[in-house]
């Protein structure tokens, strides 16, 4: 008799893999993403988190500690400023499913809420470091140069894993 893995299992390790290539491929295509001007940051990792949130069961999963937990790790391992995402990241995983939820569960509307989830994840982001003076910029270089581009990389790579993990967790469910 063939065992069945838990969706957690791979809600974990896919969790990892995608922090894991957040830095990756940020640092790969350095030379793209972050061309002076403009930064398009990559959050795979939180990506991950809200797709876990449209079609996984929350609670089974631990969601919001998860979120928590992958935010602490974001915070020490790229931005050195701790403490942010260890709060944005579970706050925005609770904002784009309780929206999610409201909604038609489809592609449209998983598109949409991710555009919200980013926009309100860079935004808290942007307002954390002006807080703490870590960024002079003005907010309309950052809508321009950093949130404009960051949603437009983040909804592209939405497009090209919705599917798929949509399908992964179908076929897990319990």
């Amino acid at each position: 008799m063939k065992r069945k893995i838990p969706i957690a299992v791979y809600f974990v390790i896919g969790q990892f893999i995608a922090f894991f290539f957040d830095g990756s491929i940020s640092q790969t295509m350095s030379g793209i993403l972050f061309k002076y001007p403009n930064a398009m940051v990559p959050y795979l990792t939180v990506l991950w988190l809200i797709l876990a949130a449209f079609f996984g069961n929350g609670k089974k999963l631990h969601l919001y500690t998860w979120a928590a937990v992958i935010g602490f790790i974001f915070d020490m391992y790229y931005t050195g400023l701790l403490g942010v995402y260890v709060f944005i990241f579970p706050l925005v995983v609770y904002l784009c499913q309780l929206v999610y939820q409201s909604l038609p569960p489809n592609f449209m509307s998983g598109f949409l809420v991710y555009f919200l989830g980013i926009t309100v994840l860079v935004s808290l982001g942007y307002m954390a470091n002006v807080f703490i003076g870590e960024t002079d910029s003005s907010v309309a270089q950052f809508l321009v140069n950093t949130l404009a581009p960051t949603l437009a990389l983040n909804l592209v790579l939405l497009t090209i894993v919705y599917f798929p993990v949509e399908a992964l967790y179908r076929t897990h469910r319990q």
